[in-house]
């Protein structure tokens, strides 16, 4: 069974088990609520169980043969679960990729700022797509955009390292730069 929770402007896809009268097999292999197996039970006596002890009969392997209940508080279980996936949803950190645009004959005071960017970007964990432009004759001179690429590597080489080396590609060169993995 599946139904959908609405959380802020969030549509979270929730997967529910099957509980106590939704459970169609006629035996099922019983586990308590200490995790002991009480071996393969009827299912109206699994849920007589369940009934006597104040809990939940729930169904956790409906693929098993015969399927695999557990006696549970169902309602305790999937506020956990929530909870757990909220807290996996906070340590993930979705990367960027922002892109920068040069110039093959860029002045150094553009150069220096366009370098500066980077470096934050890069500071903030995201990846960074570099594209060197080269327009009318600066087509036939590759050399000078390689030659600006090393130096954009190479000045950013103490926090990034490249994850696609440069490569042309028409009337530009683009590579991208990753930040790097601090050791543990």
């Amino acid at each position: 069974m599946r139904f959908f929770a609405l959380e802020g402007k969030k549509v979270l896809a929730i997967t529910e088990l099957r509980i106590n009268r939704e459970i169609r097999a006629r035996e099922v292999r019983l586990i308590d609520e200490n995790g002991q197996n009480l071996g393969i039970v009827p299912l109206e006596e699994a849920l007589r169980k369940a009934e006597e002890k104040g809990l939940d009969l729930v169904e956790i392997s409906p693929n098993a043969n015969p399927p695999v209940c557990k006696i549970m508080d169902y309602g305790k279980y999937r506020f956990e679960q929530k909870k757990k996936e909220k807290e996996a949803k906070k340590k993930q950190k979705v990367q960027v990729v922002k892109e920068i645009k040069f110039r093959v004959n860029i002045e150094n005071h553009d150069y220096q700022t366009k370098i500066k960017h980077i470096r934050e970007f890069i500071q903030e964990g995201d990846k960074v797509k570099i594209w060197i432009w080269f327009r009318g004759r600066e087509n036939i001179h590759p050399e000078i955009g390689e030659k600006l690429a090393n130096k954009i590597i190479e000045d950013l080489s103490d926090i990034a390292m490249v994850e696609k080396p440069p490569v042309k590609e028409g009337r530009n060169m683009l590579f991208t730069l990753v930040p790097k993995q601090e050791k543990k």
